[in-house]
């Protein structure tokens, strides 16, 4: 018997045997190389369509284009960004030889619309910038020291808060965010890393306020060109912002989103009750908003805002990496309780639920992302490796020390040992382009880390199995029948509650997990909103309890002296299927995934250890590094 006779006769086995149907010699074709159409089905992937890729990346990025980082010492321009965001070498702006454990995948610039360029013009001295008053001021200022140049960045941004340009050059803005787009453009290469354009509106209304926004396109050069950047000179309303944003759609044919800021430092107006015209909120107003921003940075250098303990008692987890002052033009001025609700993510989508029920549209809807706001020309969040928010904060003996603005008066706020080694966003795509991440984000298939790669994946449905979690395709299944992070659920069907199906997989080059947290927000009949943590997966087989909660603590492994820790506790690996016990198909709800690691030496630690520096006992030195997911949403 031939070579091609035993493979037919063992084709016909096949076929006889198993029912499947393969391919004969008579149906190959020898021309092209391949099977016929009827039998290239076989790979269970080829028609799979779902995101099956996490992307990392920073959305939030200062270099020596923005004021504040150029008058501030930094030297690093965006072709040094995107380099190293690349996992290439840079040398700091203080001299320092720095990379990444790991490349990102995506970048955002986002230098300051205000003043774009004018730091870098002048260190030129650019000689239209030195024939305006305060052009040349500030150029005397930068060349008397840092110290001067910190005086210059302050009343450049006091300029901002009272919306008064001192210097105007529409010509130099121009030349400026062409040269950026270009640089993006020279940088982004589809599929292996993605240079988004954007840049950041710095609204600061008080004066001090911080309302600031990224602007991020999904297009090239051929749209963005079309325009310039609106800033806070322009207007500091989010809603001029908004107008400026549908006309560029209406312009251009492009797509555009905004993010804002952490909220932690906006004294109350983040997430007001009433808009900057102190008006009320209006239908009108929460579809703008959650057209134009889909989600929100939750966390970053100036301190966390998923919640606070003043808002969230129960939450033992709440009291972490805290800014706590007004606003950067008053230090000095205590936070005031009152304030907290409308600035953390946590009481902002309880808000959300109160106004869907009077404007039957929810103005909070919004998925939760991390970025660093890093002003150095290099994003950095991992703790063993951070090179902090400003030049001041790059390492040294001294940096846990330095305030990072000054104002007129000579007072002093924030930074030294309060920044924070944060943060990333994590996005759920197939591919690694402008338009796929841009989409991704619209629809909120997102989540925050604190400054670690811990890879979280959740979905919620009506009829998922306890044990489909388990399953190596858990996420078609999720797909399939349920919706991912950022998705809605409606219409509970009879004697059903959604069933929540979680994934957490630690940094590969990082600590442990403590537990997976699902944490719940809903509305009662009566207009009051509540939340409640569930423990629904803890490591070490520790037990949780009738209230759902673990009350023991996974431990500790960190030795400060030595700035290190060990994997013996926690798992790699945590995995839930949960529904809820409380489920009320007639409440608005939400449901969003906590994830936290094991506690690890903070940076403070590697600092005192690496320089032999002694700090203060009110210097946190060990952190318990988390992941923040886009809510899921229930709504009657």
């Amino acid at each position: 018997m031939s070579i091609m006779k035993r493979m037919i006769s063992f084709t016909s086995l096949i076929v006889l045997f198993s029912g499947v149907k393969v391919a004969t010699a008579q149906e190959w074709a020898p021309d092209e190389g391949h099977m016929l159409e009827e039998s290239r089905a076989y790979s269970p992937y080829v028609d799979q369509h779902f995101p099956n890729r996490v992307f990392w990346g920073d959305t939030h990025h200062h270099t020596i284009l923005s004021f504040d980082s150029g008058l501030m010492g930094t030297r690093l321009g965006p072709e040094d960004s995107f380099r190293f965001a690349r996992g290439e070498e840079v040398i700091s702006n203080t001299g320092l030889r720095a990379k990444l454990m790991r490349p990102f995948d995506f970048l955002v610039v986002s230098d300051h619309a205000e003043y774009l360029g004018i730091a870098d013009q002048i260190r030129k001295a650019e000689p239209g910038l030195l024939a305006t008053e305060y052009g040349k001021r500030w150029f005397d200022m930068y060349r008397a020291g840092r110290a001067e140049g910190f005086k210059a960045a302050s009343e450049v941004f006091f300029s901002i808060t009272r919306g008064e340009e001192l210097v105007k050059s529409d010509k130099l803005k121009r030349s400026v965010w062409d040269r950026v787009i270009d640089i993006a453009s020279t940088y982004n290469e589809p599929g292996k890393f993605t240079a988004l354009n954007g840049y950041e509106w710095t609204s600061a209304p008080g004066p001090g306020n911080n309302l600031h926004r990224v602007v991020i396109f999904r297009d090239g050069p051929d749209r963005v060109k079309q325009v310039l950047p609106f800033s806070a000179f322009d207007s500091d309303d989010p809603e001029d912002l908004w107008r400026y944003l549908a006309d560029y759609e209406e312009k251009t044919g492009g797509q555009v989103l905004a993010i804002p800021h952490n909220g932690n430092a906006s004294n109350g107006l983040m997430f007001a009750k009433r808009t900057l015209k102190k008006k009320r909120l209006s239908k009108a107003y929460a579809q703008a908003r959650m057209r134009w921003e889909p989600l929100f940075e939750v966390t970053q250098s100036k301190g966390d805002s998923e919640t606070h303990p003043f808002l969230s008692t129960d939450d033992e987890f709440a009291d972490y990496e805290r800014w706590d002052f007004g606003n950067f033009t008053n230090p000095s001025v205590p936070k005031e309780d009152w304030m907290l609700q409308y600035e953390y993510a946590r009481s902002a989508l309880r808000l959300g639920l109160k106004f869907h029920d009077a404007l039957g549209v929810n103005p909070f809807k919004f998925g939760m992302i991390g970025s660093t706001d890093s002003h150095i020309g290099m994003s950095t969040t991992r703790e063993e490796n951070f090179f902090g928010k400003l030049p001041t904060s790059e390492p040294s003996p001294e940096r846990w020390k330095h305030s990072m603005l000054v104002m007129p008066d000579g007072r002093k706020t924030g930074g030294g040992w309060m920044e924070q080694a944060s943060g990333l966003a994590a996005v759920w795509a197939r591919e690694n382009t402008r338009e796929e991440l841009f989409d991704a984000m619209v629809r909120k298939e997102v989540y925050a880390t604190t400054g670690t790669r811990v890879g979280v994946r959740v979905f919620a449905g009506w009829d998922f199995a306890a044990d489909e979690v388990e399953r190596p395709d858990f996420a078609a299944h999720g797909y399939g029948r349920g919706v991912p992070m950022g998705g809605d659920l409606t219409d509970a069907p009879p004697g059903k509650a959604p069933g929540f199906m979680v994934r957490a997989l630690r940094d590969p080059d990082g600590a442990n997990l403590d537990r997976i947290q699902i944490i719940k927000g809903w509305m009662d009949k009566k207009g009051v909103t509540h939340e409640r943590i569930h423990d629904v997966a803890v490591s070490d087989g520790r037990k949780t309890g009738a209230n759902g909660r673990c009350e023991t603590p996974v431990g500790n492994t960190v030795d400060i002296q030595n700035a290190s820790y060990t994997n013996s506790i926690g798992d790699a690996l945590l995995m839930a299927y949960w529904e809820d016990p409380d489920f009320n198909p007639a409440q608005r709800a939400f449901y969003y995934v906590r994830v936290i690691e094991i506690p690890t030496p903070r940076w403070t630690a590697y600092d005192a250890k690496r320089f032999g520096v002694k700090m203060p006992d009110h210097v946190p030195m060990t952190v318990t590094e988390r992941a923040y997911t886009s809510p899921i949403w229930y709504t009657p």
